[in-house]
């Protein structure tokens, strides 16, 4: 089975169209959604230790997967929705990111840009 993004894009299409889905698929309904689901996957989070978030068992892990499924599946559709490619603009991102965070100060810290 491919599995490319592109590939993803047309089975998320076809899931939708097969289920008359793309009536509610508005970028706002999309982005809500999205937020929704990434609550899901905060939830799992929730309550543990930085060492627990790391080690998961491995019926925590597939739950966590399936949360994350949702996120990437909805941002997938919010981004197709508005004809954004989300590689290119994860891309372009990461170049903005090179500038705010060049590596000989922002190595080893987790403070924002504005304060290194």
């Amino acid at each position: 089975m491919p599995d490319s993004l592109a590939d993803l894009v047309l089975q998320l299409d076809q899931f939708a169209k097969a289920r008359d889905w793309q009536q509610f698929h508005s970028p706002k309904n999309l982005a809500s959604a999205l937020v929704v689901e990434a609550g899901e996957l905060l939830e799992h989070f929730q309550w543990l230790t930085e060492a627990q978030s790391r080690a998961l068992p491995p019926d925590k892990r597939d739950a966590v997967g399936a949360e994350v499924a949702d996120v990437l599946l909805y941002l997938i559709q919010l981004a197709t929705a508005l004809g954004i490619d989300p590689v290119e603009a994860a891309r372009a991102k990461l170049e903005v990111n090179a500038v705010k965070y060049p590596v000989e100060r922002a190595r080893g810290t987790s403070r924002k840009y504005d304060e290194i």
